[in-house]
């Protein structure tokens, strides 16, 4: 396991030839109890070692703490070792997958008779609890040749299929497999502290604890079903999702965590706000807005339409479907067809012999919307004067995400992408990119997103199109503007599309959780494939730079994200009822009605609830709703023409004066306030 490019300020010390690594940091002070204890080292190489591994010389290592990044996922690692002991002690036939730590926890996977039930995790969680508290050793074992390992790991077949593969030509993902390793092939075995007898034993090329007693806190969480090495050709196996932590207090707050980002699941939250559903009549990761969710949708949109506007791009629109001609002039039938639909075949004519009088043609839904704005480029001439020229669209793609990475509205097969494409002169691109991605940025920020950081995706060096110039000079011009903006910048090396390296913007939301959200794009291989030219100052035809920009990502995802940062609380310029009327009795309806004429002519969304419910029945249930803004009125608010506020945190203010309500409400919606109002926090007072 290499170090994560992360790490916490360590102990350093130097080790001396024929001493354990561990036995040199203890000597120095290091923890061995707690939080901080330590649990592997890391080599001058920035490879992790066990404790127990001893250097031919002297060698300068650093402590790796339980609390630290690798060291949680050393814990992880060692957890899912344990696991996989109870599994095979309670299910002597299981063979055993792979097991390797994972964001916030791990996982193995296990080929048995049958799926595992609760229950069985109940059982197993029980029997984990015993081997750790026994102390096992993890003792590591070289194995003299694949011969050897193949004859001590007869019985299991995938890791028999693992040892194969490290033979071969097959490259195999680091952080998932952790059975083998560049080097030589090693077992990690389970040994009883005081007898010496190995119990259990892993292929697997570590590093691991010292011993079990270093998990100090564990849960499992879940079961799935997995295809070996997620290839859907290969078995089904069961696979047990697991959490550890370096203390309990760690796993509490994690637990915590959990439940609350699962009492914002959006999914859960569009259900009972009723904004959105998932028909089984119309297919997996095609989601239908209901009115309400609708309403937020629009108000997204609307605003975006706006700002745009003001920015200077020009409003295109474009079909759902094409001839299959025009993904092969972008290259997206040799690069992209596995994430697109199959095609349709229209318009063949058969002869009354049944043989083919017209050949058809295939047709794809489509899966980007940057062909459609090349062809609209070069529908006519174009000169220097006219560039930059941005033009965007609300563009509806499609694209065929495999059923089991479906979720919800942050992973669908049809989404609507907020698409811009920036044509302009190659001295005009550095400032483009600037202005642009100050212009995402703030356009972020009025939703109430403000934590962001950017990486930059360079090219997959198997998975390309164009030249080194090209590439090393779109790649340049992104870092520049990334650096000038002075967010942190990471680099994703390899994640760029096939024709264009890329900024995303990664942005937290209120439960510290990152999203990609924004991405832009510099593209030197369209111009070239669509033949785009405009005039010169000169009179000469020239290449434009191409510049592909998604705001939102997609406004389903971007809708899925608000949810949850909101935890569907809504700030009052999104939500989708802004304020609500509920009268005392049925004589203060007409009162309401009337604020509510006036609210509405100020473009405020209000209904009043006339229903038969109780007050403190409408109360609680347009609270539950999240509705910003609750106004009450009984008698004396109806002579006094006046009105109560009541806010979704509980508290109240009384007897405001109608214009005044009025005043307050539209002035917190036209300031787009991204927090709930409260008594405290809204600018009236008591009359």
């Amino acid at each position: 396991m290499v170090a994560s490019p992360a790490v916490q300020a360590a102990l350093q010390v130097t080790v001396p030839a024929g001493t354990t690594a561990g036995q040199a940091l203890r000597d120095a002070g290091a923890p061995t109890t707690g939080p901080d204890a330590l649990v592997v080292a890391r080599d001058p190489q920035g490879v992790l070692r066990d404790l127990a591994w001893a250097p031919d010389s002297d060698t300068e290592v650093d402590a790796v703490s339980a609390s630290s990044p690798d060291g949680r996922s050393v814990i992880r690692h060692s957890c899912a070792h344990v696991l996989a002991q109870a599994v095979q002690q309670h299910f002597p036939d299981a063979k055993l997958g792979i097991g390797p730590p994972v964001a916030d926890g791990f996982y193995y996977d296990f080929d048995v008779d049958r799926p595992f039930t609760p229950e069985d995790l109940a059982v197993l969680e029980k029997t984990m609890r015993r081997i750790i508290k026994a102390g096992q050793r993890f003792s590591r074992r070289v194995l003299g040749s694949a011969e050897e390992a193949k004859r001590e790991l007869a019985d299991e077949l995938y890791k028999l299929e693992l040892v194969d593969l490290k033979a071969s030509t097959v490259t195999l993902d680091p952080d998932e497999v952790m059975e083998i390793g560049a080097g030589e092939l090693t077992v990690y075995d389970n040994v009883h502290p005081h007898t010496g007898e190995t119990i259990w034993g892993d292929l697997c090329r570590g590093p691991h604890v010292p011993t079990t007693r270093h998990i100090p806190a564990f849960r499992l969480m879940r079961t799935a079903a997995a295809y070996w090495r997620g290839n859907e050709h290969n078995p089904q196996l069961q696979r047990i999702y697991g959490t550890a932590w370096e203390s309990t207090e760690a796993l509490e707050r994690h637990l915590e965590f959990l439940a609350e980002a699962q009492r914002r699941d959006h999914r859960k939250l569009g259900a009972e706000l009723d904004l959105f559903s998932f028909p089984d009549e119309i297919g997996s990761g095609l989601p239908v807005f209901h009115p309400r969710g609708g309403t937020v949708r629009r108000v997204m949109e609307d605003y975006s339409r706006r700002r745009h506007e003001e920015a200077g791009y020009e409003f295109v629109n474009s079909p759902h479907i094409t001839k299959g001609q025009l993904f092969e002039t972008s290259g997206h039938l040799d690069w992209y067809a596995d994430a697109m639909f199959p095609p349709m075949h229209l318009d063949e004519e058969l002869a009354e012999d049944g043989t083919v009088r017209k050949p058809g043609q295939d047709y794809y839904l489509k899966p980007m919307n940057c062909p459609f704005h090349n062809l609209i480029y070069r529908s006519r001439g174009r000169s220097y004067r006219e560039l930059p020229l941005r033009l965007f669209e609300f563009g509806s793609v499609y694209r065929y995400e495999k059923s089991g990475v479906v979720h919800g509205l942050t992973r669908v097969r049809g989404m609507t992408q907020d698409d811009a494409h920036i044509y302009c002169t190659p001295e005009q691109l550095q400032g483009e990119i600037c202005s642009l991605l100050t212009f995402v940025l703030d356009l972020l920020r009025d939703f109430g997103l403000d934590d962001f950081y950017l990486e930059l995706s360079t090219r997959d060096d198997e998975k390309y199109v164009g030249t080194d110039e090209q590439w090393e000079e779109a790649t340049d011009a992104l870092r520049l503007a990334a650096e000038a903006s002075g967010l942190e910048l990471v680099l994703d090396p390899g994640g760029a599309a096939f024709y264009a390296p890329k900024i995303s913007v990664q942005a937290k939301d209120a439960l510290g959780r990152t999203w990609q959200l924004s991405t832009i794009q510099v593209d030197l291989q369209e111009p070239d494939l669509f033949k785009l030219e405009y005039t010169a100052k000169d009179g000469s035809r020239q290449r434009p730079h191409m510049i592909h920009r998604a705001l939102f990502g997609s406004i389903e995802r971007f809708f899925g994200v608000l949810t949850e940062h909101y935890a569907g609380a809504f700030p009052a310029w999104l939500a989708p009822v802004q304020v609500v009327g509920i009268p005392i009795a049925d004589e203060h309806v007409e009162h309401l009605q009337q604020v509510a004429k006036a609210l509405r002519a100020r473009g405020i969304r209000v209904e009043v609830d006339a229903s038969d419910e109780r007050m403190q029945k409408k109360i609680r249930t347009h609270t539950t709703q999240k509705v910003p803004f609750l106004l009450l009125a009984g008698s004396k608010d109806v002579e006094a023409g006046a009105v109560s506020f009541r806010f979704r945190d509980g508290t109240q203010i009384n007897g405001v004066g109608v214009e005044d309500a009025v005043g307050a409400i539209t002035g917190w919606v036209a300031r787009r306030e991204n927090r709930s109002p409260t008594a405290a926090e809204l600018p009236i007072g008591q009359p």
